[in-house]
């Protein structure tokens, strides 16, 4: 939305998905709606080719993927099998490799490359586990390649937003709750929204950020700067003002 209404013309990727991201690319008008599997060389070989012929060059790209299977986002974080870990290192992290890589030939000077993160990266979060190391990797990869493009002027960046209402979060245990204790506790006292993530991922993408690169951008409300956090609720439900370490 925010993109769009600067202006942009822009290109949507599915996997499996496929009504739902076309509904979406009609609100936009989009010009193209291209099927991608990141962890499918052929494809993303395959859309290289159709974003040069049917864009030439690009301004932009949107890493907006992440996989980790059920079980490797619930329970001991010791018990994560060596596929669900590969897998989802895969899929989460180096596709944005891969894809920087296969569309590096068709970015402008001056591009821009945004990800997105999330506190559990470097913090422990309840439930998220293979994803909180899969961040953390994908994270780290942001840095590395901010240099390896910088010679170009192309800046590599994270959006690392707090708990909002997505599809992907649907997939994480209690996030109603995580959702509730992030409100309770963040500076600002209440969630983000979505325009205000978006309006953060604008201003990475648009001129407004040529001198960042390599950066964590939060849009948390403040939550990842606290050190101390208050107990959202006690056994009876009611507030309290009972402080833990963290």
């Amino acid at each position: 939305q925010q993109i769009y209404a600067q202006g942009a013309s822009f290109a949507l990727t599915y996997f499996k998905r496929e009504k739902n991201v076309r509904k979406i690319a009609d609100q936009f008008n989009c010009p193209a709606v291209y099927e991608l599997d990141v962890c499918n060389e052929d494809q993303i070989a395959k859309l290289a080719k159709d974003v040069a012929k049917d864009f030439g060059k690009i301004d932009f790209i949107i890493h907006s993927v992440a996989f980790a299977s059920k079980e490797a986002l619930s329970g001991a974080f010791m018990d994560v099998s060596k596929v669900d870990f590969t897998a989802s290192l895969e899929a989460s992290t180096y596709s944005l490799l891969a894809l920087t890589k296969a569309l590096n030939p068709y970015l402008n000077n001056q591009s821009s490359i945004l990800t997105l993160g999330y506190l559990g990266a470097n913090r422990y979060t309840p439930n998220y586990n293979m994803m909180g190391v899969a961040k953390a990797a994908l994270e780290a990869s942001v840095k590395y390649m901010a240099v390896d493009l910088g010679t170009r002027n192309i800046r590599v960046n994270v959006l690392s937003a707090g708990p909002v209402k997505t599809l992907a979060a649907s997939g994480i245990k209690n996030f109603a709750t995580i959702m509730e204790w992030n409100k309770i506790n963040s500076p600002l006292r209440r969630n983000v929204s979505l325009e205000e993530v978006g309006k953060s991922g604008l201003y990475l993408l648009s001129d407004l950020s040529t001198g960042v690169t390599g950066e964590i951008h939060y849009v948390d409300a403040g939550f990842n700067k606290m050190a101390m956090y208050m107990a959202a609720e006690d056994e009876d439900g009611e507030k309290r003002l009972a402080w833990e370490e963290r």
